[in-house]
């Protein structure tokens, strides 16, 4: 691969404007700069630098971002921001969508990638691939609605009861919510069908994945092969009150 095709591949432009950022000098490697289009040995990690911003190669991206509240995941959003507005431009253009949605006004972690394979391995709900949420709930909690949520709710548009993979009563306000499917909305609902409301929703989990490194909302960082492994691989935790 040239490098003019490396750089264009990871979203810096077109090809004539990736030529252009080698003519301009821009283009950094190995402590040097690139200056000719000359062929480049690249693997998943490979290392450069653009006008002086660090970026690692990999042929398909998988990002993970702190959501902050007030963004939608959508690609065409209508009343808030975009979460693809958080990432920069390379990474738009090359297309990364998010895996899965969170609600505008929910936080927490959410995978963007251009991986159309990847994005199906990891929604499918024949996967089970467990998602934990942190609940705030405006009223306090009893043991008997933790017990209910894992043993099943009816939602008000689905006769077949829904079920916690896991639940703990951190306080009686704080619930931590593991699931293991996708449906609509599906924490508040499962939390109104035990006569509660949830007051704040933040999602600390996916799989193997946790937020750890990215303390602040709206940070981001590429998921590594390991990480990406884990996650795939990732099975839902034994029920526990």
């Amino acid at each position: 691969m040239r490098w003019s095709q490396l750089l264009f591949s990871q979203g810096f432009g077109t090809r004539r404007v990736c030529a252009g950022l080698i003519d301009a000098r821009a283009v950094r490697a190995n402590g040097r700069v690139i200056d000719t289009d000359d062929d480049v040995p690249v693997v998943d990690g490979f290392a450069f630098e653009v006008d002086g911003r660090p970026w690692t190669y990999h042929a398909r991206a998988l990002v993970l971002l702190h959501k902050p509240a007030g963004y939608e995941c959508s690609q065409k959003p209508r009343h808030h921001p975009g979460v693809l507005t958080l990432l920069p431009p390379p990474l738009r253009t090359r297309g990364v969508q998010s895996v899965g949605r969170l609600d505008e006004d929910t936080t927490g972690l959410l995978l963007l990638t251009d991986d159309g394979a990847l994005i199906h391995r990891l929604t499918s709900p024949k996967h089970h691939v467990p998602k934990t949420y942190e609940v705030t709930c405006k009223h306090a909690l009893q043991t008997k609605d933790v017990d209910r949520l894992l043993s099943g709710v009816v939602l008000d548009d689905d006769p077949a009861p829904v079920r916690a993979a896991a639940a703990e009563l951190v306080t009686p306000t704080h619930l931590r919510l593991t699931l293991t499917e996708g449906k609509y909305h599906q924490v508040k609902r499962m939390l109104a069908a035990v006569g509660n409301r949830v007051e704040a929703l933040h999602r600390s989990a996916l799989g193997a994945l946790t937020l750890d490194g990215l303390p602040q909302a709206g940070q981001w960082r590429f998921v590594g092969n390991a990480e990406r492994a884990a996650a795939l691989f990732s099975t839902a935790p034994a029920r526990a009150a």
